[in-house]
């Protein structure tokens, strides 16, 4: 239980309403923050303006997957109203709150650390990548069905990376009845991709291996997909760049070549957002309790 932990949830998506009723289900004292337009009412539950007096009482503050843009900026798509962190709100923040997020920019790693305050980053950890790969190789899928004009099933299908994402990605793709292609760095990668049945190859071979693929499925965030292996890529391929934001895909020279290539970060939130809101609450839930299981060491 968390009775006594006050929890203040500061924008997001469809996926925070997953942790609201889960944290009010634990008995945390809940206040929302750029909730305004929620059309939802959770019983117990309190709406608030970003104020420091506010978070002088603040034990755990949740912010949405990225937590904030380089400038503090925190979204929301149930207000209008924009909000930002600033010096003034984390130096009113209690030394022993934390900060959660799913992914953590720089200005707000340097913002925390300027005030002692903890950030954790939710998608740093195993366990919320794995359960978050299924949404993904969901989405990423629905987003191929609909742009192609042939079956997953006889496909030559590329996945590039062969990590917690990628491994789900191509076993996914496998099921469907695809050849699967699986481009990975490590020789370890290679053995266990071998021996899954897939068509290992080492990335940096991956100019002469994209010559035949339908699909390309990238989950590595740097830039990969380059203007020379997309020479040598069929015009009837789909790529589809599941790494975060910008990519490892050089999009201009795709569209100047006439090969459809699709950014898809954040899958799970937009395919799945109750799948994925679960995960969250389950996960923060139980950091969460662990954390504060001793109040004899909150000042």
């Amino acid at each position: 239980m968390l009775t006594g932990i006050s929890v203040a949830i500061m924008g997001g998506d469809a996926r925070q309403l997953e942790v609201i009723q889960k944290f009010t289900e634990l008995d945390a004292t809940v206040t929302l923050i750029g909730f305004d337009n929620l059309g939802r009412q959770f019983s117990g539950v309190s709406n608030a303006k970003l104020d420091p007096v506010l978070f002088q009482t603040v034990d755990v503050l949740i912010l949405p997957a990225v937590g904030t843009d380089d400038s503090g900026q925190v979204e929301s798509i149930f207000s209008s109203e924009e909000m930002r962190l600033t010096d003034d709100l984390m130096s009113s923040l209690p030394k022993h709150a934390k900060v959660y997020t799913g992914m953590a920019k720089s200005f707000l790693k340097k913002l925390c650390a300027a005030h002692g305050i903890e950030v954790v980053e939710l998608f740093e950890r195993d366990d919320i990548a794995i359960y978050n790969s299924i949404p993904t190789a969901e989405g990423a899928l629905m987003m191929a069905i609909q742009n192609t004009d042939i079956t997953i099933h006889g496909s030559v299908s590329m996945v590039l990376g062969f990590g917690r994402t990628g491994f789900t990605m191509a076993k996914t793709l496998q099921g469907l009845g695809a050849t699967v292609k699986v481009g990975v760095r490590k020789p370890e990668h290679f053995a266990r991709a071998w021996e899954m049945g897939f068509q290992p190859f080492y990335t940096k071979d991956l100019y002469p291996e994209v010559g035949n693929i339908d699909l390309l499925f990238n989950t590595i965030p740097t830039m990969i997909v380059t203007a020379q292996v997309i020479t040598n890529i069929p015009h009837r391929a789909l790529i589809i760049d599941l790494a975060s934001k910008p990519g490892g895909t050089d999009f201009r020279f795709a569209e100047k070549r006439g090969i459809k290539a699709m950014l898809a970060p954040g899958l799970p939130g937009i395919v799945a957002p109750k799948t994925a809101g679960r995960i969250m609450a389950n996960t923060l839930s139980q950091l969460i309790v662990e954390d504060f299981k001793d109040r004899s060491d909150v000042e």
